[in-house]
């Protein structure tokens, strides 16, 4: 009987699978390729600081546009 009971998933696992989780690594993603791109331009690693609010000025605004019309948003 006690087989049959089934445990709930991990909280790690609840959060994994959550839209805003998956919103959030997303816009992460496309943070460290800003800051790759701009670190070659520079010649030098740029910092995430400066990567974010460089993406932020720039990409953000096109980006949440783009990713409102995806059908699994």
């Amino acid at each position: 009987m006690l087989d049959e009971i089934q445990t709930p998933p991990a909280m790690g696992d609840l959060l994994r699978n959550s839209l805003l989780y998956r919103h959030f690594q997303a816009q992460r993603e496309e943070i460290m390729k800003h800051k790759w791109f701009e670190s070659e331009k520079a010649g030098c690693d740029i910092g995430f600081e400066r990567a974010l609010t460089g993406w932020i000025i720039k990409h953000r605004s096109r980006w949440l546009k783009r990713r409102q019309q995806e059908p699994w948003v």
